[in-house]
């Protein structure tokens, strides 16, 4: 693997990091590694107002086709993108996940229609959305859905539940599965359609995460008149579409900024005493610090090497399932050692002499493992390598 950037990469990368640096208002700048959801509308409104910004740039979804909006870039631009991204600590677009997921799945099964009426919406922030698949019996097993969506002739009839919806309560449009054929197969009869969220019958009630802010929803469909134009692929075949935005979802569900949060990490370990002295200079810590520095370069290597399967134009191999688990786990490790690091520091919801950045980090604490159950467990996931790769039974 060649890991030097050439001259117009290396120029791709001071563009993006210049603008973003003239761009982002201080004020929004956010955790990397936190929830993408913003915290209330007002701070949404600024987000698509944002949003708004990197899509007159051509600043956002810039691997999408010109045609909609993007650059048509290449997937080493994507890379560096997401790394400078990462470092601007800018907000996420509140439609960050669809872009990269729901979009993509768009382009692949809709009808010229659809993509003409929402993508490029969809990456100017004019229109927000959010993903229906989990149900509160179908959450790893995303086959076993009972959401019924009847054909009445000239529209479907949708009945059931959705549940650990991120961002609904923002949201103009919900991209979801549904069953329209409950006699089929298990992963037959299930279609892929969107609704709009304003839709007489559809009501959104929070849940509200460990660290009280309200991410996720339920969404309650009670005789909710879908129009026939809305299904996306053809009818009872949505698990094809489906598998088409999960790839997508699975790729980025492996957690984000480590390499920031370990760079705090450092930092904390300057910074805390132990034993009279820096916890820095204590073996036991440094071996820690160490050993986290070292999984991540491996994580690290393994993105590098799928991105290279990639620009070789080769199949996916097991290293997405791979970096899912070793990423979403290694951000617990982070984590947790970061409480055994601060004590009660950790947990103190706002600055201290310590920690001035106590309520970010006491955040990720709290969030640490949400990345091992998002995209797929972190089992579901063992499971796909040991049956998939290793030709392990069931």
């Amino acid at each position: 693997m060649d890991f030097e950037f050439t001259p117009d990469q290396q120029a791709f990368r001071a563009e993006l990091r210049s603008w973003l640096e003239a761009h982002v208002p201080l004020d929004l700048r956010i955790d990397p590694s936190g929830s993408i959801t913003a915290p209330n509308r007002e701070i949404f409104e600024r987000r698509r107002q944002f949003q708004k910004q990197l899509f007159e740039a051509r600043w956002i979804g810039i691997w999408w086709p010109r045609e909609y909006g993007g650059r048509g870039a290449g997937l080493m631009e994507q890379y560096i993108y997401e790394r400078e991204y990462e470092r601007a600590r800018a907000p996420f677009p509140h439609n960050y996940p669809a872009i990269n997921q729901w979009g993509p799945t768009l382009m692949n099964w809709g009808t010229p229609a659809q993509k003409a009426r929402f993508l490029t919406r969809m990456l100017s922030g004019e229109d927000s959305w959010c993903q229906g698949y989990s149900e509160p019996g179908a959450g790893s097993d995303l086959a076993a859905l009972q959401t019924r969506a009847e054909d009445r002739g000239d529209c479907f009839l949708l009945n059931g539940q959705k549940i650990w919806t991120s961002g609904a309560q923002f949201s103009d449009w919900m991209y979801m599965l549904v069953r329209t054929d409950p006699a089929a197969p298990k992963h037959r009869g299930i279609s892929c359609m969107y609704l709009d969220l304003r839709t007489s019958g559809v009501e959104i009630r929070p849940l509200i995460f460990i660290n009280g802010e309200h991410h996720f929803n339920q969404v309650f469909f009670d005789n909710v008149q879908v129009p026939k134009e809305n299904l996306v692929g053809p009818l009872h075949e949505g698990w094809k579409v489906a598998m088409t935005t999960l790839g997508f979802e699975r790729s980025a569900a492996a957690g984000r900024a480590h390499d920031l949060q370990l760079k705090r990490l450092d930092e904390l370990t300057r910074a805390a005493a132990l034993g009279g002295r820096p916890a820095a200079q204590d073996s036991y810590v440094r071996q820690r610090v160490a050993q986290l520095h070292i999984e991540y370069e491996a994580f690290k290597l393994s993105g590098m090497r799928a991105l290279t399967r990639q620009l070789k134009g080769l199949p996916p191999g097991p290293e997405r399932s791979m970096m899912k688990i070793t990423g979403a786990e290694l951000a617990v490790r982070i984590n947790r050692f970061l409480t055994e690091l601060l004590g009660h520091h950790a947990l103190v919801d706002g600055a201290t002499p310590l920690v001035p950045d106590g309520a970010e980090l006491l955040n990720r604490v709290l969030l640490s493992r949400v990345h091992c159950v998002s995209g797929g467990t972190v089992e579901i996931q063992r499971n796909i390598i040991g049956e998939r790769t290793l030709g392990l039974p069931k």
